[in-house]
């Protein structure tokens, strides 16, 4: 018989650890937790395989489950000595989600569940504190009510709203026993007219219920929009996790918290988080009352009047420190957990590693090696490469002007501007149609999940450092200011006051997630300077990987960029983007609408000397390392001017009528350019274009090595190339130039020639094409296109339905396809070194900063990859990854 649950509690678990993939992250650390011997409420886990029995069977569960269940709800009973529907001394649980990858607040959860109009009296009796009772029932009915039931939250908020209006009351803690009697009647008969049938009072039908929410949630909406961000697959599927009720409600010598074993945002090694005295888990991370400190050094850098953890239970503190250190070194990484104190005892609710920002995972894998925890390959595999993007961007520059309109929390690092925007929606459709914009709450939700990855950055009136709105926004690398408590937001006006001021739908704002300031208007920023930790793990990654990262570059400005962030080389130069610059667009547009050669030439002429210019500066900047440059590659229609003003200025300069030039773009014109007369089809109708390029690279490269001594050696790439005779025919030019310009100059350089593996055909004759190419450059973004048939430009329209249709897992152009266009790579590779074993590889599309591409192209074993300057660090840490993976 397959076992279903897996319990815990009491020293004892039948799970560990390392179980994960069956009993979810949270299911397989209170295991764990456990055996360490740490005060766990006792409990038990419904694996992840019925999640995916429960929709493979139409949202039905194993026949054996209810028997499990029932037996390991008893072993909580005897554990506890409550009993689960009794009147007297009733036994409440929780049901928690728990999939095993964290996907915080994206899925359900029930607390206090087993409560109805009988055993809330049983619980006040066996507490003594009727308050309290009442408390954790009218919470129940709220949280099952929205959660299994479907009621609007807002329902049960409003309803609390009014009573505490009534009572002239601010605060939760400030109601009595009577006023939540009084509330839970209220909810109880909202309930009933919502849905026409009565709360549920039987404590098997909440038990199902709930279990059933859980695993529906699995499919809601924003658990499948995180997972889509996150990579997640959906049939990892989730566990439900049923623990026995402990209580941070029951008093002043209660509380609930969240904790870090070392700060999220920055990494160090400090105790961090939040606690609430008489209050349950979700009041700390929902923002409904402002949190405290857990230590007293906390408290006084954030200037709060409010006790400390430390200082106000001072005893139950030592023992989280205990923990919180034996779970560290337990699991070699910082940990995220959660705990709840009753009666002055301390309960361990859960613990995962910790949701950071990129800056703090550096610190943290820095630090541990330096503590002995863990070795360089370790701290270098856990490092998300793609986190890299959050220190590669501008923050705020510190001498600009501001006008700060208030300060909040700085939940999240990073700096952003942008139109302030009050709903998650509106927010995802500016986003897309190229706004920048900065999503304005009172307090996020999980629904507001897409709503916050579109926005540049998040700003909350509510919620404190471990909210939904922090957790979340660090995860994502989104600037985010939690818990400005002055904003006064109004969503119907859809504006925000503070400080006589009022900022309405549309009006720009910046935040600075560093500091927590608000800022009106925009602010001028600054590059980053990457040293200290975050250059100390680069230096272990370059010391590991064997793959070379060069990048993709064509300005001065691109390759000190990428030279900044220790690219090897360029791997990638498009000459056409050198030739719109306004002082040559028109000497482009006369070549192009030139009759025949003798023109074209005459316009070439003019092009000659600023492009040798280029390449001196690219290879003046990239000081010996490689250089690849790409003769002209895409069609001549898209140099073309689009009115008729630009059109006079061309035919002023090369001295024709405007009807003649307006018959000359007509011939011109293609009806699919991209597969049209572009790439080396140029070279070879029009050779001058391609003569000209490539006198410009070799009088560049004799200038270098002449006036610095240093010796170049370019590599000149030509685009498009389908059969072996092109490339003969355009390698044979190139040669003839160079030796030309060698023989003028009375110098010899060192250059190579190759090729762009773009088309399917190439990849396939790639062994006849390597008898003349010197080195292969896979061009993926093209090479996809003319794989799938599919155009980049117009895709995106329905990519995304054939994502959400499982058609396609991600969309190609940001992640190569291994199956259909990494084997046209795989087999070049092979056919390409079968004829020359020692020809150089690389890749050169936008594949060259993804992660997953990188992993692929150490295994078909490229020489390098090749992306935009900003991405260089991500490809440098995939790379080295991608090497220890291998080994």
């Amino acid at each position: 018989m397959t076992q279903w649950v897996y319990g815990f509690g009491s020293g004892r678990a039948e799970g560990r650890a390392d179980m994960r993939n069956l009993l979810g992250g949270k299911g397989a650390n209170l295991a764990e937790m456990c055996t360490l011997g740490l005060p766990v409420p006792p409990g038990f886990t419904i694996t992840t395989e019925v999640c995916t029995a429960f929709y493979d069977r139409g949202k039905t569960y194993p026949a054996e489950l209810r028997d499990q269940v029932r037996s390991a709800l008893q072993r909580i009973e005897q554990d506890v000595g409550a009993r689960f529907g009794d009147a007297a001394n009733p036994l409440l649980v929780s049901v928690r989600s728990g999939s095993r990858a964290s996907m915080p607040g994206m899925m359900d959860t029930v607390l206090n569940l087993g409560l109805n109009d009988q055993t809330v009296d049983g619980l006040a009796c066996h507490s003594g504190d009727a308050r309290f009772a009442y408390d954790s029932y009218r919470r129940f009915i709220q949280m099952y009510g929205n959660v299994v039931l479907g009621v609007d939250h807002q329902n049960f908020e409003d309803l609390l709203e009014t009573m505490k209006e009534g009572k002239g009351v601010h605060l939760d803690t400030e109601l009595g026993a009577d006023d939540w009697r009084h509330l839970v009647r209220d909810y109880k008969r909202m309930v009933r007219g919502e849905l026409g049938r009565d709360f549920p009072e039987d404590v098997d039908e909440q038990l199902w219920g709930a279990i059933g929410a859980v695993f529906g949630s699995w499919m809601n909406q924003r658990a499948i929009t995180y997972r889509r961000l996150h990579g997640i697959p959906e049939n990892w599927g989730t566990a439900v996790n049923v623990q026995a009720m402990v209580f941070g409600n029951m008093g002043e010598d209660c509380a609930t918290g969240v904790a870090f074993t070392r700060n999220p945002s920055t990494g160090r090694r400090e105790f961090y988080g939040e606690y609430l005295v008489n209050a349950q888990g979700e009041d700390v991370v929902a923002g409904i009352r402002t949190p405290q400190y857990l230590t007293r050094a906390a408290r006084i850098e954030g200037d709060s009047e409010l006790p400390s953890m430390e200082e106000a239970m001072g005893g139950v503190f030592a023992q989280l420190v205990s923990v919180y250190q034996r779970l560290e070194q337990h699991y070699r990484e910082m940990q995220d957990i959660e705990f709840t104190v009753q009666k002055g005892r301390l309960w361990m609710l859960q613990t995962r590693t910790g949701k950071r920002t990129a800056k703090a995972a550096l610190k943290i894998a820095v630090d541990m090696v330096a503590e002995g925890l863990i070795d360089r390959r370790e701290a270098i595999r856990r490092i998300e490469p793609g986190s890299l993007d959050q220190l590669l961007h501008p923050t705020l520059d510190p001498k600009a002007p501001r006008t700060v309109l208030t300060r909040g929390l700085p939940a999240s690092p990073g700096a952003a501007s942008g139109i302030a925007v009050f709903n998650a929606d509106e927010a995802e459709d500016l986003a897309a149609a190229g706004k920048d914009v900065i999503l304005v709450r009172i307090e996020t939700s999980p629904e507001d999940i897409h709503g916050m990855h579109a926005a540049r950055g998040i700003v909350t009136s509510r919620g404190g450092m471990t909210s939904h709105a922090a957790v979340v926004a660090r995860g994502m690398g989104r600037a985010c200011v939690c818990g400005a408590g002055d904003l006064r937001i109004d969503y119907k006006s859809h504006s925000f006051s503070v400080a006589g001021r009022t900022v309405t739908r549309g009006d720009w704002v910046t935040i600075d997630g560093s500091t927590g300031e608000v800022i009106l208007g925009t602010v001028p920023t600054i590059r980053p300077e990457l040293s200290g930790d975050f250059a100390t793990l680069m230096a272990w990654a370059d010391e590991l990987r064997r793959m070379r990262v060069r990048a993709n570059a064509e300005t001065p400005d691109d390759a000190r960029a990428a030279r900044g962030f220790g690219a090897e080389g360029i791997g990638l130069c498009r000459t056409e983007h050198m030739f719109f610059n306004a002082d040559r667009i028109i000497a482009m547009r006369e070549m192009i609408l030139a009759s025949d050669s003798d023109g074209r030439r005459v316009a070439l002429a003019k092009l000659l000397p600023m492009q040798r210019r280029d390449f001196v500066e690219l290879f003046q900047i990239m000081a010996g390392l490689p250089v690849t440059i790409r003769l002209l590659d895409p069609p001549l229609h898209e140099f073309l001017p689009n009115s008729d003003v630009e059109l006079a200025e061309i035919a002023k300069a090369a001295n024709v009528d405007m009807d003649t030039l307006r018959a000359r773009a007509s011939q011109l014109h293609e009806v699919n350019p991209m597969l049209g007369h572009r790439g080396c089809r140029l070279g070879i109708t029009y050779p001058e274009i391609y003569e000209m390029q490539a006198r410009a690279i070799f009088e560049a490269a004799i200038t270098i090595a002449r006036d610095s001594g240093r010796p170049v050696a370019p590599e000149i790439m030509i685009p498009l190339i389908a059969t072996r005779r092109e490339l003969d025919l355009l390698k044979a030019l190139i040669e003839e130039v160079g030796r030309a310009v060698m023989e003028e100059a009375g110098m010899r350089v060192d250059y190579s020639v190759g090729t762009m593996i773009e088309l399917p055909r190439a990849a396939l004759v790639a062994d006849d094409i390597a008898r003349t190419a010197e080195f292969f450059s896979f061009g993926t973004n093209d090479l996809t296109q003319t794989t799938f048939g599919l155009s980049r430009d117009d895709s995106a329209r329905f990519l995304d339905t054939y994502q959400k249709r499982g058609i396609l897992e991600q969309d190609p152009f940001v992640s190569l396809d291994v199956e259909g266009v990494g084997q046209l790579v795989r087999i070049a590779v092979e056919r390409g070194r079968s004829a020359r074993p020692a020809i150089k590889l690389g890749i050169c599309g936008e594949h060259g900063g993804d992660p997953a591409s990188i992993h692929f192209c150490e295994s078909v074993g490229l020489d390098y990859v090749s992306c935009s300057p900003y991405r260089v660090p991500i490809a440098r840490l995939a790379a080295a990854q991608a090497t220890i993976g291998k080994k």
